[in-house]
């Protein structure tokens, strides 16, 4: 394992993890097409879907933790949502990660391309102004919440993410959720939902551990420092920094699909 490839996996995983913690998502809306397409443009051997998803799985657990800490003070952890979402999304990754190992690499990137093409159109539907709320009024559907947060855990389980991408969207445009408590709380319920995965994984044999601990390391240092950067930002710069990624990412995967 030569210099290049430890410093471009450190990269990935250095860029995806700061976007984590910025925009409260997993990471792997980023790193997924990352890992499968820039190794291959340096000359470096290529991953393949299963691979790829099981490298995201366990460093977005890594991420998702560290951008959690980083926001644990101001009140913007939503604990109740946490608790509905978290329990519901643990179940459906675990089932989704476990079940993936059945499914072709095809069949792998097309559930990557639905889940990213859903999140973006959520992305771009009109959301109610709700960042001036106080934190403590904050009120959800408890059962949608659960029920939405399921249904992302199958689906992210599969594909190696662990659904902050589309739970982003979810919470802003059907729960209500303010932008920064959002932010947040999809870190916690992304790292809730990442257990699942990274088991499912493990337990499947689809994590290249190398690579894994490389992109781990990345995390551990860029997703608080995406979190500070996030804090500062405004709550709309947020918004379509978040919309615009996953819109290019959807249109990537689909590309190459078809």
């Amino acid at each position: 394992m030569d210099i290049i490839f430890i410093v471009i996996i450190f990269l990935i995983g250095f860029i995806g993890s700061f976007l984590s913690g910025m925009l409260g998502v997993g990471g792997s809306i980023i790193k997924y097409p990352m890992l499968l397409y820039i190794p291959p443009l340096f000359g470096l051997a290529a991953f393949s879907a299963h691979e790829v998803s099981g490298i995201s799985a366990v460093q977005v657990l890594f991420a998702s933790l560290a951008g959690v800490w980083a926001y644990r003070k101001g009140g913007y952890l939503n604990k109740s949502l946490i608790i509905y979402m978290g329990g519901s999304i643990l179940v459906g990754s675990f089932i989704g990660s476990f079940g993936s190992s059945f499914l072709s690499e095809q069949s792998v990137n097309v559930v990557y391309g639905v889940l990213a093409t859903i999140a973006a159109i959520m992305m771009f539907i009109p959301k109610k102004q709700v960042d001036d709320k106080p934190l403590y009024e904050v009120t959800f559907n408890k059962p949608l919440a659960a029920i939405l947060a399921l249904i992302v855990g199958v689906g992210s389980g599969i594909v190696g993410a662990a659904g902050g991408f589309l739970l982003v969207p979810i919470m802003l445009v059907v729960l209500n959720i303010p932008t920064r408590m959002t932010i947040a709380t999809s870190l916690a319920v992304t790292f809730i939902s990442s257990i699942g995965g990274s088991i499912g994984k493990l337990m499947t044999g689809q994590v290249d551990y190398w690579p894994a601990f490389i992109m781990i390391i990345a995390s551990l240092i860029a997703a608080p420092l995406g979190a500070k950067i996030g804090k500062m930002l405004n709550t709309k710069i947020l918004q379509v920094i978040l919309a615009v990624l996953i819109l290019a990412t959807a249109v990537k995967i689909w590309i190459d699909i078809i």
